[in-house]
């Protein structure tokens, strides 16, 4: 054990000790005071108990005195002793049940039976008086009424129950405090023969134990110098002057060095590795101006021959067996790490000139949309024109044939033109940025039914159709979008439900695990085969004629796109005849990912 730890003990010795013999002395005299006091405090407790117990057998003593008073009065015996027997009951009756109270008053149960003892008593007192002054008219049912309106042996029976209670309490208590007391006394002793043997005892072995905390001591050095040298980080700790104090092995094995650098200067540690004037001077102000130094960048020559990056992390700190303090530098060899943050600037130089690369590419292909939606439409408007005006033209003496060819031309113009119209749409949905708000899902359904009512009601009279909509949630999207969504698949539920009569169409939502959305939308149409459900969601892929359903082929694929911007993905489930149901999801929270989902289940 170090000369100064030795010094403090034997500084520190007697003050224990006379610490210690206060405690013999004052322990057991604070203990049997107090078990005293406590004994002293039951007693005073039952005779409280035994004092309000005494009082509220006056009050009823005085209340049936009253009554038996009344009572002989009513049976026309009178005489100036009873008179002044009644006189006497009611002067004692309302100030007694007032001192009860007074006694009770930290007893919030007794106060409210006595409150009610109290109100009963002053009733009866008023009926008595009542009585008196009838006289002889007066009758026994009076006498009854003021007992059953106004009992008050209950409530005293019930006071005088609670108190015997809190008696028997405090009785118990007393004695646990007498005998406490007396164990108090026997413990004081014992206490005070161990404390005696104690001190002797630690007397005895204060040298043994000086020399116990040497060896402990020595052992904890040897420890922490073993968890040092386990460490694999390189650690060295420097003084004032910047000479080496100690180090670890990891240190050692980095720079090639020994025990025989303890005492150098560290820059002439590790053939100069450490010879950077900008580093020696940080060190300097790590211990001079008690600043920390984190996560500096210092390249260096190890005992390997390599070039290494080593980032440096120092802080001031004191050594128990020294005056002054030291600073801890510890070293981390971040080579492979630069070389992959280098890898990545020169992988985020290459990303973002394909991002150029693509952001050109788009805006191309947002040109080429511009060029094909309007170079095309004029053409096809064109056609569809002179092909009406053809009709005119030719007048009423045209024959079937040519009617039927001008009516082809018509209407492959504007179906090339509704195509055109598709594309476009299609195209937006891929490139436009999202729009994210709130939007009610379901006011874009009852909007988007009443449109598709109104067009069916205009195009197919005799059609009906019953829809069955479960209460749809608010989300999270960009509305044209998902209003986009909506249309398509209720749009194709009508369309393709108008050989069914009645057509059913239900729209439902249910709450997924993750939080988010799976709503369905399923009609009974004509339903498709599943061997074919993998062409469902690509541009132009149709599953019935055009001319049995009319459309473009774009609609689903417009709707999987929309759902794969938002997180989301589709599929369905059919059978030829018996309908079609199309499940989609929407996530919890809405990021633009523009990725596409697979429509597979």
């Amino acid at each position: 054990m170090p000369a100064a730890e030795t010094s403090l003990l034997s500084r520190w010795r007697l003050p224990v000790l006379g610490v210690a013999m206060i405690a013999i002395v004052l322990g057991p005299f604070l203990i049997i005071r107090s078990a005293s006091n406590e004994a002293d405090y039951a007693t005073e407790k039952v005779i409280h108990t035994r004092e309000v117990e005494s009082l509220i057998q006056t009050v009823a003593a005085d209340a049936r005195s009253l009554e038996a008073a009344a009572m002989t009065l009513v049976r026309g015996i009178d005489s100036p002793l009873l008179r002044q027997r009644i006189e006497d009951a009611r002067a004692r009756a309302l100030p007694t049940v007032d001192a009860v109270l007074a006694l009770t008053r930290d007893n919030p149960e007794q106060q409210a039976r006595l409150g009610a003892l109290r109100s009963n008593l002053e009733q009866r007192l008023a009926r008595i008086d009542t009585v008196i002054a009838a006289g002889e008219t007066a009758t026994d049912d009076q006498i009854d009424n003021m007992v059953v309106l106004n009992p008050i042996q209950r409530l005293v029976m019930d006071i005088v129950s609670n108190e015997q209670a809190l008696l028997d309490e405090r009785i118990a208590r007393a004695d646990r405090a007498e005998r406490n007391a007396d164990i108090a006394s026997w413990t004081a002793m014992l206490v005070q023969l161990a404390l005696l043997l104690g001190v002797s005892y630690f007397a005895l072995r204060a040298q043994s134990g000086q020399r116990d905390a040497e060896t402990l001591a020595m052992r904890a050095s040897n420890r922490a110098a073993v968890v040092l040298d386990s460490v694999r980080e390189p650690i060295v700790l420097i003084d004032g002057n910047q000479r080496v104090v100690m180090h670890n092995a990891a240190f050692a094995e980095l720079y090639g060095v020994g025990e025989e650098i303890r005492g150098q200067k560290l820059d002439d540690v590790g053939e100069g590795a450490w010879d950077n004037a900008e580093t020696l001077r940080r060190l300097h102000d790590v211990l001079a101006r008690d600043r920390e130094l984190w996560d500096y960048r210092l390249s260096q020559s190890t005992v390997d021959g390599i070039e290494r990056t080593m980032l440096l992390n120092a802080r001031r700190m004191p050594l128990p067996d020294r005056d002054d303090a030291v600073v801890l530098v510890t070293a981390s060899d971040v080579t492979a790490q630069t070389i992959s943050e280098r890898q990545i600037r020169e992988l985020n130089q290459q990303l973002e000139g394909k991002v150029e690369q693509v952001s050109d590419v788009n805006r191309e292909l947002e040109a080429f949309s511009y060029s094909v939606s309007h170079d095309l439409r004029a053409p096809l408007r064109h056609i569809a024109g002179f092909a009406d005006k053809l009709g005119r033209h030719l007048g009423e003496n045209v024959d079937e044939k040519t009617t039927h060819y001008l009516g082809v031309i018509g209407g492959s113009a504007r179906r090339m033109s509704a195509l055109i119209d598709d594309l476009l749409v299609y195209s937006r949905l891929g490139r436009s940025a999202l729009r994210l708000q709130s939007v009610d899902l379901q006011s874009i359904v009852s909007d988007t039914r009443a449109m598709l009512d109104s067009n069916a009601a205009a195009e197919h009279p005799d059609h009906r159709i019953e829809w069955h909509i479960t209460p749809l949630p608010i989300v999270v999207g960009d509305e044209n979008m998902l209003r986009q969504v909506w249309l398509n698949l209720l749009g194709n539920a009508v369309k393709y439900s108008t050989g069914s009569e009645p057509a059913r169409i239900e729209v439902d939502c249910r709450r997924s695990d993750d939080g988010g959305y799976t709503f369905t939308v399923r009609d009974n149409g004509a339903g498709f085969d599943m061997q074919y459900a993998g062409k469902l969601f690509g541009v132009f892929q149709r599953l019935h004629s055009a001319s049995e359903f009319p459309g473009t082929g774009v609609g689903l694929a417009s709707v999987r796109r929309v759902l794969g911007r938002h997180g989301g993905r589709i599929w369905a489930e059919a059978e030829p005849g018996k309908g079609a149901a199309f499940h989609f999801t929407l996530p919890a929270s809405t990021s633009e990912t523009g990725s596409t989902t697979s429509s597979g289940h």
